[in-house]
């Protein structure tokens, strides 16, 4: 490990401790490479893991062509989810424990077959998914006023908070993953509507993505593992007192308040 690694992963794990964000560290080193980030989002899941906390999956970000542009990158990213970021549904997440957060309404896998990269396909997904379920994933950035570039985001987890699994367990073989419509409300007005294909064009082919990716640091998706496979539309903000509800056709709906 790189003294940059160390010295980036330290800076990041006390900001989350002391829920006070720092600059951004493309800003600091203007060289830092999505790769670099990537060991030092490794570097702190592996800390958190040594302290005690398990990972039980992971996230996809940055699915949409939009943001994607926004950041300047041709491809998605991605990041750790920890046993301590779930949230049940329905449940309600202190505004202290979190310091600019968003809320995002995806697709969830859960795996019943391990997928090991490289040359995964979407329907290799397609076959080693249990279930799949609807989700929010609560976004938080421990870089300032959210200015980040690839590399920033990367190391920083893929910005990841909590997550909310909800709605009913839905074999793949029952729905049309891209056809599968959502419905996003805050404090129950409507904000945004997505489609299960805003995601790469289908959300197995993000899982797919993501088991590649990972390949090149030899980390397999495992069996029972939540995959957040990707937001299907903007993601709102979330102040103290909000309640994010999203509804999505044949596999139910999601909730959480802040």
């Amino acid at each position: 490990m790189t003294t940059k690694v160390q010295q980036f992963a330290d800076q990041l794990f006390e900001a989350e401790v002391s829920k006070n964000g720092i600059e951004p560290l493309t800003s600091i080193d203007s060289d830092l490479t999505a790769k670099d980030a990537y060991y030092i989002q490794l570097e702190n899941i592996n800390r958190k893991v040594e302290q005690g906390q398990r990972i039980v999956g992971k996230k996809i970000g940055l699915t949409s062509e939009a943001m994607q542009n926004l950041l300047g990158v041709g491809e998605p990213d991605y990041g750790h989810l920890l046993d301590s970021m779930v949230v049940e549904n329905g449940g309600r997440i202190s505004i202290d424990q979190v310091l600019q957060p968003k809320v995002e309404a995806e697709i969830a896998f859960i795996l019943k077959k391990e997928l090991r990269g490289p040359n995964v396909t979407t329907l290799d997904v397609l076959q080693a998914t249990d279930y799949i379920v609807p989700a929010l994933e609560i976004v938080d950035s421990r870089i300032k006023d959210w200015k980040i570039k690839l590399a920033d985001t990367v190391a920083d987890n893929a910005s990841s908070g909590f997550y909310v699994l909800g709605g009913k367990p839905t074999k793949i073989v029952d729905v049309e993953l891209e056809l599968i419509g959502m419905v996003f409300t805050k404090n129950g007005e409507l904000v945004n509507t997505g489609v299960g294909a805003a995601a790469l064009g289908n959300p197995a082919t993000c899982v797919a993505w993501l088991a590649n990716k990972l390949s090149e640091f030899d980390i397999p998706l495992r069996a029972g593992e939540v995959i957040l496979s990707g937001a299907l539309s903007a993601a709102e903000v979330a102040r103290d007192g909000d309640t994010f509800k999203a509804r999505f056709a044949q596999i139910g709906e999601v909730s959480v308040r802040f």
